[in-house]
């Protein structure tokens, strides 16, 4: 008898122990997915600044198309309360920012655009909590701000004629 109730006790623990790692895992999957509704808006944002970078037009009017559709694809109803708040605030100037920056290879044009754009996408990550730090950094030349995931400046209103022109002004975390 007692080894009968030692077996149904450890039966017992183990039901409530995998329960309780199944219902981790569910919050876990839920997280991921809150995340990755704005993160191929951010990744295709970075991708976009990085062909500034190399003063590259069509590269960069490229990048820009891959970012509208990352920014059509974002599931409001799947975005955080305040993330939210901030989307609907945000989401027609990015969307016409990264139009506009599609729509062209006038490397001049694209640049000027992509001061918007990188206001617009500062408002939205900075509710969003990114899982790495994000560097805001500024072009006193160009009286801009841009957002890198690296620390090191590299310009995209410059390029490589004054590739470290700027400094970081804040850290995201």
């Amino acid at each position: 008898m007692k080894k009968s109730i030692i077996a149904i006790a450890t039966i017992i623990t183990l039901l409530f122990s995998a329960n309780n790692i199944q219902a981790k895992a569910i919050d876990t999957t839920n997280k991921v997915v809150e995340a990755s509704q704005l993160q191929s808006v951010y990744d295709s944002y970075f991708a976009v600044k990085d062909a500034l970078i190399k003063s590259d037009s069509k590269l960069t009017s490229a990048k820009a198309s891959t970012l509208l559709t990352a920014i059509n694809a974002v599931k409001m109803d799947k975005l955080k309360s305040n993330e939210h708040t901030v989307w609907m605030k945000v989401v027609k100037k990015l969307t016409a920012d990264a139009k506009s920056i599609a729509a062209t290879t006038d490397l001049k044009k694209q640049r000027e655009t992509f001061k918007s754009l990188s206001k617009n996408t500062y408002a939205l990550i900075k509710v969003s909590n990114p899982d790495q730090p994000i560097y805001k950094q500024y072009c006193p030349m160009a009286d801009a701000d841009w957002l890198s995931k690296e620390k090191a400046v590299k310009n995209p209103y410059y390029g490589s004629s004054m590739l470290t022109c700027g400094n970081v002004v804040e850290t995201i975390k």
